[in-house]
This record gives C-alpha cells, sequence and structure tokens, in this order.
C-alpha cells in the first residue's frame, strides 16, 4: 500500500510498517548543513541529547513552522498571480498540500502532548513554553527568508530536519522495545488512525517524517511553484 500523509498518518499493515520503519532507521543520514547542525547543537544543550518525550514535543513545535512560511509565501503570491489562472492553480496547489503538511506536523504534537499528559508531566515556563517557542520564530523567519530567496535551500533545511526527526523517533523505539508493549489510547485516533501500541504510533509518526523528508528532497533542484528549476 502506499503511504499517505496528512491530517491522518501513513497507514501501513503491521509488518510492513516495521519492515519500512528499520530501512528508514539504517538508512544513512543526510549530510545535515550548518544551520541544521546548529539547531540541533541547540536542541541538546538546552533538553540533553537522550531522546524523551519533551524532546519530542519541542521537534514537533518547530517541524510545523517551514509549512507555515511556505503557506505564506505561497498566499501572498497568488495576489500577484491570479490573473494567470494556470500559474496560480498551481501556487494553490502547492500552498494546498503545505497545508496539509503543517496538519499532520500539528497532530504529531497534540498526541505527544497528550502522551506527556498521561505520564504527569508538568512543563516549566522556560523550557516549557519560552524556548520552543523562541526556536520556532527563529526557524520560521529563516524557513521563510530563504523560500524568498532561493526555494532550495528552504527545503534543504527542511530535509534535514525532517531526517533528524525520522533518525530520532526510530532510534528511540528500538531502543525501548516495552513501547512495543505499551498500549496507545488517545482521543486523536479517530483522526490520526489508530495504533496498538505506543512504539507502533512512533514509527507511523516517524515515516510520516520521513515522507515530508522526500518530498523536500524532490523540491531542493525545482522551481519555486513547480515550474522548471530555479
Amino acid at each position: 500500500m502506499t503511504p499517505t500523509t496528512n491530517l491522518m498518518g501513513t497507514f501501513l499493515e503491521p509488518d510492513e510498517l516495521r519492515r519500512r520503519a528499520e530501512d528508514e532507521r539504517t538508512r544513512a543520514r543526510r549530510s545535515y548543513g550548518f544551520a541544521a547542525r546548529l539547531l540541533f547543537v541547540a536542541l541538546d544543550a538546552v533538553y540533553g541529547r537522550a531522546s524523551t518525550l519533551e524532546k519530542f514535543r519541542v521537534l514537533e513545535v518547530v517541524a510545523r513552522v517551514p509549512y507555515q512560511a511556505w503557506e505564506q509565501v505561497a498566499f501572498v503570491a497568488v495576489t500577484h498571480t491570479h490573473s494567470d489562472p494556470t500559474f496560480a492553480r498551481d501556487i494553490y496547489d502547492r500552498a494546498a498540500e503545505a497545508r496539509a503538511q503543517q496538519d499532520n506536523e500539528m497532530m504529531h504534537l497534540l498526541m505527544i502532548e497528550e502522551l506527556l499528559g498521561q505520564e504527569g508531566f508538568r512543563r516549566t515556563i522556560l523550557k516549557g513554553v519560552v524556548l520552543p517557542q523562541a526556536m520556532a520564530f527563529v526557524y520560521y523567519q529563516l524557513s521563510w527568508l530563504l523560500y524568498v530567496v532561493r526555494p532550495g535551500w528552504s527545503h534543504g533545511l527542511n530535509a534535514d530536519f525532517e531526517d533528524h526527526a525520522t533518525h530520532t523517533y526510530l532510534d528511540y523505539v528500538h531502543d525501548h522495545p516495552a513501547l512495543d508493549e505499551t498500549p496507545w489510547t488517545s482521543t486523536f485516533a479517530d483522526d490520526y488512525g489508530r495504533s496498538d501500541t505506543v512504539g507502533e504510533l512512533f514509527r507511523r509518526i516517524a515515516l510520516d517524517e520521513a515522507e515530508h523528508r522526500s518530498d523536500s528532497e524532490r523540491r531542493i533542484h525545482t522551481a519555486r511553484f513547480g515550474r522548471g528549476s530555479d
């Protein structure tokens, strides 16, 4: 089955999900650029090198913002190109795709937040609110600026981030086999799609991130809204 990515997550049968997840986990990481490496160092400095649900929440807060930036640029572009319906349609389609990816990342965030609540986690103002929002703000501005100057740079940065997220989730599941014995119950199951265990849920989230990475990789050498190459 071909995976689909939108508000609902990547859906595969359990055996195929495990196979695809293991293929992604053992896949060589991208050669991350300076901006991405700086972001990852900052995350490790504040939240520690070890993966935790709190760190996953921060990843998902940040992960949405490139799609927000691209959607915003697309909507501005429509105001200048609506006299050319064919080109305007290309822009509209790109905005709709960015919105779907953004919604998918939002669903990840809500489910991680729910898991934290189930564990009784209490966030602090600095690490739980201020710093994640500050990171998201900086990442948004950088994603927006790069997209305006040269879209491939923005897509390359996003591909780095999504690749890092993919490996982070899958390494965490690999290192914590008890997650495959931990039932997943959620108020978002009907929206995202049901998973039997937390391990299965994290694999699905990881494959969503891998789809986002692959989409950005495909767009690195294409025009801003799909016409030719930059």
